[in-house]
């Protein structure tokens, strides 16, 4: 009897005392993991890189070229300021460039005229958080350091932000050792089924900045055009009753398509790592069921009921586009004119 006793009692410590170092070594991947994102958020802000990537979807691959540089510059009061200098190209086509100059952007694009904005971040295929305040996702994600691999030649580490819900898609990072800047980036399924991935081609760290950040330096940008008035909330006829847990509005408005008669309304909602659109507008049809095409891990989907067309777009799963477009209710009629 006291064989057994001991046994049980010798099993009962063996297991507490396996928990506990299992909890442990997570509890270190998810320190290790959000120190590497920390890392990575200050290397994107704080280093000259000269990189190229290709954005993989649906069978195809869509190239970039992204520059990112500081220099320092004296004021005529003989202060030393910090210049942040950015370049994010599009490769392939009619050109697109994505200028920036500390908080001034401009986009040159070939269907409007060239323009600047107020903005810290560019927009582009990369999650702009990630050059950000990366804490802000731990209230709908998990961070894990996963292991070790090899990414275009170089020693990198795969970091795994996994939503805490079933509404959102995870996203693995592969994160150059020596630099923590990204190698790697897709986006995954729970079930594990790859839906898009960015793979970097090359990536040059250096002392100095690229010839083309002194251009940029030396250029004038196009007047900055003021987004307020639109950015501020609209009132609209409709309201979204459901969304995933940490996705707050983050502008709404009401304008025409492509300066035709036909009025739109939207919103805008965000999780500090995706965006969610809202599209809402009057239909010459009766109803529609509900129909959805993807784009990698975009998706798009839309129904029409009583001549009113209700459109959901993000990178996030059928079920939970779903539910949104079914939450969509009115106050009053939408206005036609």
């Amino acid at each position: 009897m006291k064989s057994i006793a001991s046994f049980s009692f010798a099993s009962i410590f063996i297991c507490i005392t396996s928990f506990l170092i299992s909890f442990s070594v997570l509890s270190a991947d998810v320190d290790e993991a959000k120190h590497l994102l920390e890392r990575l958020s200050k290397s994107l802000r704080q280093i000259n890189f000269n990189t190229s990537f290709v954005v993989v979807k649906n069978n195809q691959a869509e190239p970039y070229h992204w520059l990112h540089g500081i220099v320092e510059e004296q004021t005529l009061e003989g202060e030393v300021k910090k210049i942040e200098l950015e370049i994010l190209a599009i490769l392939n086509g009619p050109r697109r460039d994505i200028l920036r100059i500390n908080n001034t952007v401009s986009y040159i694009e070939p269907e409007f005229a060239p323009y600047s904005i107020r903005s810290e971040q560019l927009s582009g295929p990369i999650p702009s958080v990630f050059g950000e305040d990366i804490s802000v996702l731990e209230k709908n994600y998990h961070f894990v350091s996963v292991g070790k691999n090899r990414i275009l030649g170089r020693a990198a580490q795969l970091i795994r932000i996994v939503p805490k819900d079933t509404h959102r898609f995870g996203y693995w990072l592969w994160l150059d050792q020596e630099s923590s800047l990204l190698l790697k980036l897709a986006v995954i399924t729970r079930q594990g089924k790859l839906l898009e991935q960015i793979q970097f081609t090359h990536l040059d760290i250096t002392d100095t900045i690229s010839e083309n950040l002194k251009q940029l330096q030396a250029a004038e940008l196009p007047k900055v055009i003021d987004f307020t008035s639109l950015q501020e909330s609209t009132d609209l006829t409709w309201q979204v009753n459901w969304l995933p847990d940490g996705f707050e509005p983050i502008k709404s408005d009401r304008h025409r398509i492509n300066n035709s008669k036909q009025p739109v309304e939207f919103m805008l909602f965000n999780d500090g790592l995706v965006d969610i659109s809202v599209y809402v507008n009057p239909s010459k049809e009766k109803q529609r069921a509900i129909e959805f095409a993807s784009d990698g891990a975009t998706l798009v989907l839309s129904q029409v009921m009583n001549n009113i067309e209700v459109s959901v777009v993000g990178k996030i799963p059928l079920e939970t586009a779903e539910k949104i477009v079914n939450s969509v209710t009115f106050n009053r009629k939408l206005p036609l004119h």
